[in-house]
């Protein structure tokens, strides 16, 4: 039996207004939100399992946008059925076998054409929670385009080549986060630094279940509140360091 890997009810969650648009990008869509200025910085972000249409991430998205970048979350589900919150975890295992977050790099290359060709970015970074912490963790060490990333609450596997990042890369958690153990961070640590040339960091912050951070102010709970916020500006002052 997995444990629900999400300690709030994602079903509970008030609207959210979005202040961008969808695009189709080759086979893909997209959601962008842009800067009321010119800019030639951008940011992708990657989704958690409940996919790019959830109001969470989208908010995310116009967060990031708000700090001047062109910002682009991509459907990296390629249009199949994100995870539902009626779903059965018993069957997340097989869920996950389709969509894994290992196989993400054809579509990164075909978002990093967009921003690069339609949007003029020069500078490109990339920020992921959950799902998308994972990708980010495997793009960083694959995709030397991306400046800079962020990878939140990505669950850590054992292997050797995971760590020798291409270029700088923070890895957030929460300290009660029941699907990333403190052996696994732990064991993070020590393979950064024999293996990884790259600045990197990581935190972990108090009293946080998995999925802390993408919540909005109204869904927050006050006890909570301080190190949501602290982990949203730590992820925008990384990304500001180095793009």
């Amino acid at each position: 039996q997995m444990a629900d890997p999400f300690l709030y009810d994602t079903g509970k969650r008030s609207p959210y207004g979005c202040l961008g648009h969808e695009v189709q990008i080759e086979h893909i869509k997209a959601y962008v939100c842009r800067p009321s200025f010119f800019t030639d910085k951008a940011v992708i972000v990657i989704h958690d399992i409940f996919g790019w249409m959830f109001p969470d991430i989208r908010y995310i998205v116009d967060l990031i946008a708000g700090h001047g970048y062109i910002t682009i979350c991509p459907d990296f589900f390629k249009g199949t059925d994100p995870w539902k919150t009626t779903d059965h975890w018993a069957d997340f295992a097989d869920w996950l076998k389709d969509h894994d977050p290992m196989k993400v790099d054809k579509e990164a290359d075909v978002v990093l054409k967009y921003l690069k060709e339609q949007c003029d970015a020069k500078k490109i970074g990339i920020v992921g929670f959950s799902w998308g912490g994972m990708a980010v963790h495997h793009l960083m060490l694959k995709n030397p385009q991306l400046t800079a990333g962020v990878s939140l609450y990505g669950i850590i596997r054992d292997s050797e080549e995971r760590y020798n990042l291409l270029n700088p890369t923070f890895f957030i958690f929460g300290e009660k986060d029941h699907t990333i153990s403190h052996d696994q961070i732990t064991l993070l640590e020590e393979k950064l630094k024999q293996y990884c040339k790259a600045a990197y960091k990581i935190k972990v912050y108090p009293g946080q279940v998995h999925g802390f951070a993408e919540l909005k102010p109204e869904d927050m709970k006050p006890a909570d509140k301080p190190y949501i916020e602290e982990a949203r500006k730590d992820m925008i002052d990384w990304i500001k360091m180095f793009i």
